[in-house]
């Protein structure tokens, strides 16, 4: 079934210990699609500008990637400048330059609409109401935020996760949303079982907590499930580890046409599996010389990890 993703197309600047590198290919939409992409046929809704390289639509239409909901404006492409110290896990910002990006309304094709898979990327929650707007009852539909957007647009943000059917977070944002939504304020109060409750309590019917190299969980109202983060000898760039989590996810789920609790488990090893061949390069120069063979390796792997 194919899988309808809106969210970011950037070009990125990013600099790790590791190395550096220079308007490269970025972007939510980007990392989830390709991700998605080993699985299932993806269809993508985004904006760039008219300096957009051709050489990167061509990669991801070689992927199978959909591009007819990308939409090329007049201006410059969304661009992002950041670096990473020895604490991989968090990013600094130097630049965000929105671009075309900061007048962009998602506009769903007619042939995308009927889409079985959606996933709403980090984007505005605005936007990713209109979408839910346009799209028509999909089977599976599972949103992702940011920090910025539960400070400064809970209430959109509320809106969206009545309406989806899960929600992914990492632990920083799970916490923080809790806050937002809640008269407990001492950190020691919330433990994250009780986080997830809450965050169950908003309208989603799944909630996964993104915990980094801690791997991550899954809540329902009956059940938890913890997943390990595959180990990687070397990090050269974590940018777009959570969105190939996420792409790996909703790519597995699609192909197996059964969004049941058993398949969403399978699926989340899956996206630890992308996450983690996405760490070991800039951009997605992992991701092109991966193939099928070592993605269901690492999985067979990350599953003998945790056989006891």
């Amino acid at each position: 079934m194919s899988i309808l993703i809106v969210g970011s197309v950037a070009l990125d600047s990013v600099k790790t210990p590791h190395g550096e590198a220079k308007e490269i290919l970025g972007g939510a939409a980007v990392y989830s699609s390709y991700s998605a992409s080993f699985f299932s046929p993806v269809r993508l809704v985004g904006v760039v500008g008219k300096d957009f390289p051709p050489r990167y639509l061509t990669l991801l239409r070689k992927k199978g990637v959909n591009l007819e909901g990308l939409e090329v404006e007049e201006g410059k492409t969304f661009r992002w400048k950041g670096f990473y110290n020895h604490n991989l896990g968090c990013a600094h910002t130097l630049d965000t330059q929105l671009n075309v990006f900061a007048s962009f309304h998602p506009q769903i094709p007619p042939k995308y609409k009927k889409s079985k898979y959606l996933f709403l990327a980090n984007i505005d929650p605005k936007l990713q109401l209109e979408v839910l707007e346009q799209v028509e009852k999909p089977e599976l539909t599972i949103a992702d935020t940011m920090n910025y957007w539960i400070k400064n647009s809970l209430k959109a943000l509320l809106k969206v996760f009545k309406k989806v059917d899960l929600a992914l977070l990492n632990e920083e944002e799970a916490k923080q949303l809790f806050k937002a939504t809640s008269s407990r304020s001492k950190e020691s109060d919330y433990p994250i079982s009780k986080v997830a409750k809450k965050i169950l309590s908003l309208g989603p019917q799944r909630v996964i907590i993104k915990k980094g190299e801690h791997g991550s969980l899954m809540f329902t109202n009956k059940s938890v499930f913890s997943a390990p983060a595959f180990p990687i000898k070397k990090i050269i760039d974590p940018t777009g580890a959570g969105d190939s989590f996420a792409g790996g996810l909703i790519g597995y789920l699609s192909k197996a046409s059964d969004p049941g609790e058993e398949n969403l488990r399978k699926g989340i090893i899956y996206g630890s599996v992308l996450a983690s061949f996405n760490l070991e390069d800039f951009s997605l120069n992992r991701l092109k010389r991966l193939k099928l063979k070592e993605i269901r390796e690492r999985y067979k792997e990350m599953k003998r990890m945790v056989t006891f």
